[in-house]
């Protein structure tokens, strides 16, 4: 009979808990690359390892380092792994700051190739498409996994082949760590049927469908404008006035230390429809030749999600984007001094042409508009304010003739 195994993860709702752990040095006083211990691999390490406490508080038995699945576990934890998993784990020594009492560091060396797609809640895996060949046939994600118990063997810890993160434990080492009383651990079990129902199930696949044929096709046109940028994503935040639930950006670096920053999700399908569509049928995009340390926290990403909100929320905005120029004002909090009117407000245009990017493209569910959104100086507003229509496309005239088009940036003089 298959054994029942079970997701090990750490408690972060533990109260005055400390939080390990920054990034391990050794005993140069250098970082050590975390994704070491993340290969399902033995690693060799020289001398001693030391782990900071990133948060101090009340020690626990076992912890994760920086909210990384690495575990740094007390002593007398490690002894249970080395007892009942001796073949699983490679336990290194490590000195927690502050902590006299014995730590070490539990590097799983064991990988098991048993996600059971079939009765996991959803499952997303990489594709040639997606533009990561290291990754392909991995898992991109995993909701409510369940694991093939018949694929373990003998393995009493492991992590799961292409999905990294996650450490499967036995039932075995679950009741030890109970009976010891270890504080820090949780348990979620992989076995056993899923929490979701046939039907579910079904819509969740139809979904996963309609969003990789869209995001595919996006992503796609992305890299021919420049490097899509593999890492500088933010996360999807789930919201109501997009097509598909979903909020989603990406970054395209560009020539000439450009970057391009663009909505991925306005033109998802109706997600409630269930059906292929272009959702509303337009992506937003801002391009700045200014350098960005931090895209989350940049004025020009702040910009574009203030507009795309706005977009996402009025029917009327998104008709006159269709029809052509359109000017538009948004909150000033956070942006440069330069941009923000007297009443706290910056100001864009959206829909200039531009000679580098296109102004629609296609997908397997139709054509879709990418609109510029160009960032207004007060005085630039003031004169479209007082010629409307006109000043409209007289300020996309002359952005076009000074040579910025859609750029936006920080000027300091206006075109008018």
């Amino acid at each position: 009979m298959a054994g029942r195994y079970f997701d090990l993860f750490e408690d972060v709702y533990i109260p005055d808990r400390w939080h390990l752990l920054d990034q391990p040095v050794d005993e140069q006083g250098q970082e050590l690359r975390t994704w070491l211990f993340r290969r399902g691999e033995p690693v060799h390490i020289e001398g001693r390892i030391r782990i900071p406490i990133y948060i101090p508080g009340k020690a626990l038995d076992f912890s994760f380092m920086a909210g990384v699945p690495i575990p740094v576990v007390h002593a007398r934890v490690a002894t249970i792994f080395a007892e009942l998993a001796p073949g699983d784990v490679q336990l290194i020594p490590v000195e927690v700051d502050g902590q006299s009492e014995p730590y070490v560091l539990l590097n799983i060396t064991r990988v098991v190739k048993c996600i059971d797609d079939e009765t996991s809640d959803e499952v997303r895996h990489w594709k040639p498409e997606h533009g990561r060949p290291e990754k392909v046939g991995q898992y991109q994600s995993v909701i409510g996994m369940r694991i093939d118990p018949s694929k373990v063997g003998d393995a009493q810890v492991f992590r799961t082949w292409g999905w990294s993160g996650t450490i499967i434990v036995s039932e075995a080492i679950k009741n030890a760590l109970e009976r010891m009383g270890v504080t820090g651990p949780k348990f979620t079990e992989v076995t056993g049927p899923s929490a979701i129902s046939e039907e579910e199930r079904t819509y969740s696949r139809k979904c996963r469908e309609l969003y990789e044929s869209a995001d595919t096709a996006r992503d796609t046109v992305w890299r021919s404008l420049g490097t899509l940028d593999k890492e500088a994503i933010t996360p999807i935040a789930m919201s109501s006035s997009w097509p598909g639930r979903r909020e989603l950006w990406r970054v395209i670096h560009r020539e000439s230390g450009r970057t391009l920053l663009v909505t991925h999700g306005l033109s998802d399908p109706f997600i409630t429809r269930l059906e292929p569509s272009v959702g509303f049928g337009l992506e937003l995009a801002v391009e700045t030749n200014q350098p960005l340390e931090s895209i989350e926290a940049s004025w020009p990403f702040m910009l574009l999600e203030r507009v795309a909100a706005e977009v996402a929320a009025h029917e009327r905005v998104r008709e006159r984007l269709k029809a052509g120029l359109f000017s538009m004002e948004v909150s000033g909090e956070g942006m440069p001094e330069s941009l923000v009117t007297s009443e706290g407000r910056v100001a864009v245009l959206l829909g200039v042409q531009s000679r580098t990017l296109p102004g629609h493209f296609s997908t397997p569910f139709g054509d879709v508009r990418l609109v510029t959104v160009k960032a207004l100086l007060p005085t630039e507003l003031a004169y479209l304010l007082e010629h409307g229509a006109k000043g409209q496309a007289e300020l996309a005239r002359r952005f076009v003739e000074s040579g910025e088009e859609h750029l936006s940036q920080v000027r300091q003089r206006a075109v008018v």
